[in-house]
């Protein structure tokens, strides 16, 4: 299957916040999240990959975000996967829809779609190492 495309896990969870700031403290204190900048990165390994490192994500996300669109859920869900594009042909003529075009950056490619509840679905295939934290810094 791999050569179709397939999720692998869950890559993250996205939340709006009213403060990210003051969110991102209470996790980082109270929880101890890891803070990489842009989220907490947490480190890990796929099952059937043990030597590959990869991560799954937390992330605050300002109120008024647009970035969640078109859903107007509260939350985005990131998923991890293997062959992003052999995935987005076979959802594509199963008639589900991109929402967004597709992105690549140096950490990973993703793709957009929305689930029948209406919540937005982030596709990630990872790309590179596993980003440095910063425990102490917002």
């Amino acid at each position: 299957m791999a050569e179709e495309g397939k999720v692998t896990g869950i890559g993250g969870v996205f939340v709006k916040s009213k403060d990210t700031e003051a969110l991102v403290k209470w996790y980082r204190e109270v929880l101890g999240f890891p803070f990489d900048g842009y989220g907490a990165s947490f480190l890990m390994r796929e099952h059937d990959e043990p030597d590959s490192e990869g991560y799954n994500v937390w992330g605050p996300f300002k109120a008024d975000t647009d970035y969640f669109a078109p859903s107007d859920k509260e939350f985005m869900i990131n998923l991890r996967v293997r062959n992003l594009d052999a995935l987005m042909e076979r959802l594509l003529a199963a008639g589900i829809k991109e929402v967004k075009p597709r992105e690549s950056h140096d950490y990973g490619k993703f793709a957009w779609i929305v689930d029948p509840e209406g919540t937005k679905l982030e596709l990630w295939e990872q790309v590179g190492p596993v980003p440095e934290t910063n425990p102490e810094g917002v």
